[in-house]
């Protein structure tokens, strides 16, 4: 979906949307669902939550097409959406089901660890989610970006519609507070 000929009918689609052309918000979801999901499913790790975000990120499109500036891609628009459809279910999550993220750092051990390194790997684990948690939410989704989903700078950028240099600057600052963190983190539980 990278190509111009993709670009400009993603565009016209969505130019039909904001008149109320609910074929064209049909066809608009075929060209996009998969990759929203995608995107989504990566986050929340639940195809549920991600097949509603899908149909929450398009509802969105469907109230704002109208509002659609064209200053970024459709995709990349939309996309944005989901981002924010994503990160409202991750809160969503973090109130309601505090097991889930016991679940999720017992899946970072590796199976064939002795108990002592799964729970050094899981006391990690939990080091870096806390630490995770003090970032503000900006740099915390730019990290998330770069280092889990290995996207680029540009990519980030695109994906939230800001400055490259922005991203850059998120990245520096959410590194350093992270490592700083940690540092924290480590001298309290008594490590090196």
């Amino acid at each position: 979906m990278n190509t111009l000929a993709d670009s400009d009918e993603l565009a016209r689609l969505l130019i039909q949307v904001g008149s109320g052309d609910e074929q064209a918000l049909a066809h608009l979801y075929r060209k996009l669902n998969r990759r929203i999901y995608a995107f989504s499913l990566r986050r929340v790790s639940n195809p549920d939550l991600a097949e509603e975000v899908v149909v929450e990120t398009m509802y969105e499109v469907w109230r704002n097409a109208k509002t659609f500036d064209g200053r970024a891609q459709v995709s990349t628009w939309v996309l944005g959406i989901a981002r924010y459809k994503t990160l409202d279910k991750l809160r969503q999550l973090n109130r309601h089901e505090t097991t889930s993220d016991e679940a999720v750092l017992d899946s970072i051990a590796d199976e064939s660890a002795s108990a002592y390194d799964r729970l050094t790997q899981r006391q990690q684990a939990e080091l870096i989610a806390r630490c995770l948690e003090t970032l503000p939410d900006d740099q915390r989704e730019c990290l998330h970006c770069a280092f889990y989903e290995d996207m680029s700078i540009n990519e980030i950028a695109e994906l939230q519609g800001i400055p490259g240099n922005t991203v850059k600057t998120r990245l520096f600052h959410a590194r350093r507070k992270l490592k700083e963190c940690l540092e924290r983190q480590s001298r309290w539980v008594g490590e090196p």
